[in-house]
């Protein structure tokens, strides 16, 4: 997307990427764009947008991610100073709405405790099916050919705890920065 998030007149181009960097990048000459700014998230961005969405005079970044979560970066300040000895006051509006938040919580947690008893009682039961659930895997194979290697990427809207690589051939695999993976070498039988 272009937006100009920094209020300088100028629109800036916003690059959400496959490997979860959200960038904005500025032109400030005729040459190439300026990096400004980036933030990490742990998967990839599937759509980026610019925006006044919050808060009246506060422009945003809405970036939804390859599972649906929906992150937002404000340009409204977080932290707020006082001087010495100065205590800080709540409006009654912002204290309304964190109890309002916090009763929200609360009734969140209750229902996922409710559900949880529920999905155990079910499958106790002697009539209980079990299904595997189906989801859809996002993957990557890319050439890289800087190193001249391939590189995977495996995205799924839940917890991987397993990847089996199988090859007829001798291949070895590279650590990278962004992996997470504890790899485990083992030698398989041809026959």
């Amino acid at each position: 997307d272009s937006f100009d998030i920094l209020g300088d007149g100028v629109k800036e181009l916003l690059v959400g990427r496959d490997d979860g960097m959200l960038e904005i990048y500025n032109f400030e000459s005729a040459d190439d764009p300026v990096l400004r700014y980036d933030h990490a998230l742990s998967e990839s961005i599937a759509s980026i947008q610019g925006g006044c969405v919050g808060k009246d005079g506060y422009d945003e970044i809405l970036a939804s991610t390859y599972s649906g979560w929906l992150t937002g970066l404000t340009t409204e300040p977080v932290h707020r100073e006082g001087g010495s000895g100065e205590e800080l006051k709540l409006s009654q509006e912002m204290q309304s709405k964190i109890s309002s938040l916090r009763n929200e919580l609360e009734h969140l947690q209750i229902k996922v405790l409710q559900e949880r008893e529920k999905y155990q009682q079910s499958s106790q039961s002697s009539t209980a099916l079990s299904s595997v659930p189906a989801f859809s895997v996002n993957d990557k194979f890319t050439l890289n050919k800087d190193d001249a290697s391939y590189s995977l990427i495996l995205e799924v809207q839940t917890a991987i705890d397993n990847v089996l690589v199988q090859s007829d051939v001798p291949i070895d695999l590279l650590d990278v920065d962004k992996n997470s993976a504890v790899v485990s070498f083992s030698s398989c039988d041809s026959e």
